[in-house]
């Protein structure tokens, strides 16, 4: 029996986020839409099998195609990273954070991560989150004038509290990271160098990202985001560190593999092998830098003055509403963004001073520079005219029509 038969509630409401999707425009950064393909790995019979361990060393028998996909999956991502090993089991990001720290340290060992608060991830040392808990943390942010990363400052931090791991990696940080001074200074204190990637894998594999590699002991990415594929993560080291990472992952951590997923990563990573990806990651730059341009004429301050990568992190403080009524308000029209804290906030996370917009699923929709140039103007007039309930009108079905000329991959009318 067809999803409508068997489950008419669960399928109304696909049918309904898929009219959602098709009308509006997501603006999040960490959001993008996967390819019919992708879709297809996801939903086929993989998830019917149970796999644990690895590549013809299961726990279990038939396993034969599934090495032979893991495998794939495997070699497609140290070609396309330049990286010695992977891991391709994760079952998303976290969790592959996860892997790396129990992997690499104890309980009560000090870590160096940015801080969530300066556009890090909770990840990476946030007092509520496991790493917050276990690990001894210290963090690090950005200037308060440039909202720029002070390297001298983590060198600093990172001599006086010699830290076991030093973190890399955010979720609101506009800037690109310099692996290798990061690197350098994690081997001046004797600590493990760590790249959590996951925003922007896509654009390193694009060629307008710096490349964690060869420098980083370890990488950690999510597969989703500006590298377009499923929900899940993936981990690259040194061969040195393969052994203690596999055993973190399984049986440390999680038992067996998702395969459908891990199946929808090989085929992404396919995707990603092509000339088309390399022209789709400088497009999401491209258009990062004409949004914000465009925001910056409209008097919207920005967080470090603009973006070299696929995220634009605004400070609404000028404009007279907060992060909160911004989301609440572009959502009327059709724009998917996120509140964001931004930079030495005192507002709280619930209700921030900021918002987070990102170009990477408006790109892979086949939207350029002039579409950010309306979509600019309606962030514009939105939020400075937000009580008018005519012009929100308007701006909404502007919203929709522009929308509906792009169609989302995989949403077929």
């Amino acid at each position: 029996m067809s999803l409508k038969e068997t489950d008419p509630e669960i399928f109304e409401i696909i049918q309904k986020e898929k009219q959602r999707q098709s009308e509006g425009i997501e603006l999040i950064p960490s959001e993008n839409y996967v390819s019919p393909a992708v879709l297809e790995a996801m939903g086929s019979v993989l998830t019917n099998k149970y796999s644990e361990g690895y590549p013809r060393k299961r726990y279990y028998g038939g396993q034969e195609n599934i090495d032979d996909m893991e495998e794939l999956a495997q070699e497609r991502a140290k070609k396309l990273f330049g990286a010695e090993h992977v891991n391709v089991q994760p079952y998303s990001g976290s969790p592959a954070n996860i892997a790396v720290f129990m992997a690499l340290l104890k309980p009560g060992d000090k870590i160096l991560g940015m801080s969530l608060a300066h556009g890090g991830h909770l990840t990476h040392g946030h007092p509520v989150n496991f790493s917050g808990k276990i690990f001894n943390v210290s963090q690090y942010g950005v200037d308060k004038e440039t909202g720029l990363i002070d390297y001298d400052e983590i060198r600093r931090i990172a001599k006086k509290e010699k830290p076991k791991l030093i973190i890399s990696g955010a979720t609101a940080y506009p800037r690109i990271f310099d692996y290798k001074n990061l690197s350098d200074i994690a081997k001046e204190v004797s600590a493990y160098s760590m790249a959590d990637i996951a925003h922007v894998a896509g654009l390193i594999i694009g060629g307008v990202h710096p490349s964690p590699f060869p420098f980083t002991d370890v990488v950690t990415t999510t597969t989703h985001k500006t590298l377009r594929g499923p929900r899940g993560g993936i981990i690259m080291c040194k061969k040195e560190y393969a052994e203690a990472i596999d055993k973190a992952v399984f049986p440390g951590l999680q038992g067996g593999p998702h395969d459908h997923i891990n199946a929808a990563k090989a085929v992404a990573l396919k995707e990603a092998s092509t000339p088309e990806f390399k022209e789709y990651a400088k497009q999401i730059v491209k258009n990062a830098q004409v949004l914000a341009s465009e925001l910056l004429v409209y008097r919207f301050n920005l967080v470090s003055g603009g973006t070299d990568n696929h995220l634009v992190l605004v400070d609404l403080q000028n404009k007279r509403v907060t992060g909160k009524e911004a989301e609440e308000i572009l959502d009327k029209i059709g724009l998917t963004v996120n509140k964001n804290m931004i930079p030495y906030d005192t507002r709280s996370p619930f209700d921030p001073s900021g918002i987070r917009l990102g170009t990477p699923a408006a790109t892979t929709r086949g939207m350029k520079e002039g579409e950010m140039r309306e979509i600019a103007r309606w962030v514009k007039e939105a939020i400075e005219c937000h009580q008018d309930k005519a012009l929100l009108k308007t701006l909404r079905e502007q919203v929709r029509q522009m929308s509906l000329n792009f169609p989302v991959p995989g949403i077929k009318d």
